[in-house]
């Protein structure tokens, strides 16, 4: 058996050799022919590249424009979309509460040149309490009001502005947005996100002050490039000394806007409103 003095001997000639290797190695590498470095790779910037190329939306569809959300919307067969604006807060300069809402379902089919609105509004902004629901009916030429259940047969101009009730009216649009690196599936579409600023909203609802302000904005948009159309967009907005809906006194606050399209494609039965 080796003994301890042995042991360590070998130990130390072994350590001796694998320096010696070492050396031999790099000497040999100077004299060869020098290969490059290959460039190490940025792990996060890699990750990045590989998310955004991946959620890249198609060809033509970084920035994207809807001056009215529901644009592009006649070009298709059929859908139907829910469209609200919320508002919550008090008058200007007062502790008085101020809430008003107005919502709308739009129903479409191309075929019959045919439109359905269905809509809410309520709220004291006029200084009075309002609790309205309506039913508009376009067919072709044809226009048809019902309100709180009441079919107006007189109803003229006003059922045919009811019936064709936008919600790039109520909500307003987006003049330009930029992709963001996402998709997903919404209301059973194909849809890439899109950032925009405070600059970039159209609000046909509010009118600020001369010392009115829009404090804040966020919110979301998600398009589908298939039918170049808007399928959600929502939108909460910071707002002081701003008139809104009409309002007969400037209002502060907190706006919601809530906008989403469904059923793509499917053509729905629009009829006259019972009782016309």
């Amino acid at each position: 058996m080796a003994n301890k003095a042995t042991i360590s001997a070998m130990i130390k000639r072994r350590f001796i050799l694998l320096c010696l290797l070492f050396v031999a190695a790099i000497l040999s590498g100077c004299n060869a022919r020098s290969t490059a470095i290959p460039t190490l790779m940025d792990i996060d910037a890699s990750s990045t590249q590989a998310v955004l190329t991946q959620n890249a939306p198609p060809a033509g569809f970084d920035t994207v424009d809807f001056t009215d959300i529901d644009a592009n919307l006649t070009r298709l067969t059929g859908w139907r979309y829910d469209a609200s604006l919320v508002f919550r807060g008090t008058y200007a300069s007062t502790t008085r509460e101020a809430n008003a809402s107005t919502r709308a379902s739009v129903w479409y089919n191309q075929v019959a040149s045919a439109r359905r609105v269905v809509a809410h509004v309520s709220g004291d902004l006029q200084e009075n309490e309002q609790d309205t629901r309506y039913e508009a009916v376009r067919l072709g030429p044809d226009a048809f009001l019902v309100r709180d259940g009441t079919c107006l047969t007189n109803a003229g101009e006003d059922a045919a502005v009811a019936a064709d009730l936008t919600a790039g009216e109520l909500l307003g649009g987006i003049r330009t947005a930029r992709v963001a690196p996402q998709k997903a599936t919404i209301n059973g579409e194909s849809v890439w996100r899109y950032q925009f600023s405070q600059e970039d909203l159209i609000l046909p609802a509010i009118s600020l002050t001369e010392d009115g302000s829009i404090n804040s904005v966020s919110g979301e948009l998600w398009v589908a490039p298939e039918y170049h159309a808007v399928v959600r967009f929502y939108a909460n907005i910071n707002v002081e000394n701003a008139f809104i809906l009409g309002s007969t006194l400037p209002l502060t606050g907190t706006i919601s806007l809530q906008y989403d399209l469904y059923d793509v494609g499917e053509v729905p039965n629009i009829s006259v409103p019972f009782g016309c």
